[in-house]
C-alpha cells in the first residue's frame, strides 16, 4: 500500500498515520492524477469531521492555543487531524514552524499533523490545504487548520473551515486592526489570548466585541468573544463550548451543507482563476456545482474544456 490509487477511505481510516501521510504525499506529488482526484471526490462525499480554522495575526499565540485545543480534544477521545500552514523559506520553499506541534504529539496515534509551506500565498493557506482538509475530514473526528497569520489576508480560511476562530492578543492593537481590516465578517468566534494580562485582556475583548457588532450579519450568527490563556489552561473549556455551540448551529437547517457547497464553489473558481486567469474563467461562463458534487474531478473537466492537457488520463 504505497500508492494513493491503492488507498480506499476504509484503508485510510484503519491505516493510521502512515496511510494518511502516503495519501497526502501522493496528492501533493500528482494533484491532477485520476487516482488523486477520485480519492478526493470520495472523501468529499463522506465527511465525518468538524473543521476548525484558527487564524489571526502573527505572534498572537495561535500555535500554543491550537496545541492546547488538540490536547483537550484528545482528552475527550477524539481523533484529530491538524494542518499547520507555516511561513516558508524563500530559498527552499519549505515550512519553518510546523514541527513544533508535530513533535509534541509524535507518540500519540490519535493525532496526525501535516505542515504545509505557504510559499508566496498571502491568504494564510497553502495551495493544497483544501484538498488535505477534505481528505482528513473523511477520516478524523476533528480537523484543525492553523493559518500563517498575515493580517488583512486571513479571509482565505473561509473556504476551508466550518468554524473560524480568530485570535487577538491584549495590548497589540490587533482588536482595532481587526475592525479596520474588514475581517469582522469572517470569524464565528473570537479568542482573546493571554487573558492573564488582566485589564489589557478585558479591553481587547471589548474592542473585539465592538468590531463584531459593526460586522454582524455576514456569517449569519452573532460571534461570541472568549478570553483564554492557553499556557495556563484558562478559558479552554469555555472556548471549546463556543466551538460546539457553533457546530450545533451549523447542523440545523442544512447550514453546514450549504456552507460547504459555497466553499467548494469558491475553491473551484479560485483554482480555475489561478490556472487560467480571469479570461479563462470568463470563457467558461457561469461556473456552478450541483448540490453534493465534488469540485475536484469537475475542475479537471472544466480544464479540459479550456483545452488544457494538464488533467489528461
Amino acid at each position: 500500500m504505497t500508492r494513493a490509487r491503492t488507498l480506499t477511505l476504509a484503508a485510510l481510516r484503519s491505516g493510521g498515520k502512515p496511510a494518511m501521510a502516503t495519501a497526502l504525499a501522493e496528492i501533493e506529488r500528482k494533484p491532477n492524477a485520476k487516482a488523486s482526484l477520485d480519492l478526493l471526490d470520495r472523501a468529499f462525499m463522506a465527511p465525518r469531521a468538524h473543521v476548525l480554522g484558527v487564524t489571526g495575526p502573527p505572534g498572537v499565540g495561535k500555535s500554543t492555543l491550537a496545541g492546547a485545543l488538540v490536547g483537550l480534544l484528545r482528552e475527550r477521545g477524539e481523533m484529530v487531524g491538524v494542518i499547520a500552514v507555516d511561513p516558508s523559506s524563500r530559498t527552499s520553499g519549505g515550512a519553518l514552524l510546523g514541527d513544533r506541534l508535530r513533535l509534541s504529539v509524535e507518540a500519540d496515534e490519535g493525532v496526525f499533523v501535516r505542515s504545509m509551506a505557504a510559499r508566496d500565498r498571502l491568504g494564510g493557506l497553502a495551495d493544497l490545504t483544501v484538498a488535505a482538509a477534505t481528505l482528513m475530514r473523511a477520516v478524523y473526528d476533528r480537523v484543525l487548520i492553523e493559518t500563517v497569520g498575515v493580517g488583512q489576508s486571513e479571509t482565505d480560511i473561509a473556504i476551508a473551515a466550518d468554524t473560524i476562530l480568530f485570535c487577538v492578543q491584549p495590548g497589540s492593537g490587533d482588536a482595532l486592526q481587526f475592525m479596520k481590516a474588514g475581517i469582522v465578517e469572517i470569524p464565528d468566534i473570537v479568542a482573546v489570548t493571554k487573558s492573564d494580562l488582566g485589564q489589557a485582556a478585558a479591553k481587547a475583548a471589548a474592542d473585539a466585541a465592538l468590531g463584531l457588532d459593526l460586522g454582524l450579519g455576514e456569517r449569519g450568527r452573532p460571534a461570541p468573544t472568549v478570553t483564554v490563556s492557553a499556557s495556563r489552561r484558562r478559558g479552554l473549556d469555555a472556548l471549546l463550548a463556543a466551538v460546539e455551540d457553533h457546530r450545533a448551529w451549523l447542523g440545523e437547517d442544512d447550514r453546514l451543507a450549504r456552507r460547504r457547497h459555497e466553499q467548494a464553489l469558491r475553491w473551484l473558481k479560485a483554482a480555475l482563476r489561478d490556472r487560467f486567469g480571469q479570461d479563462g474563467l470568463a470563457r467558461l461562463g457561469q461556473v456552478s456545482l450541483k448540490p453534493d458534487q465534488p469540485p475536484f474531478s469537475h475542475l479537471a473537466e472544466l480544464a479540459r474544456t479550456l483545452g488544457s492537457d494538464e488533467f489528461a488520463p
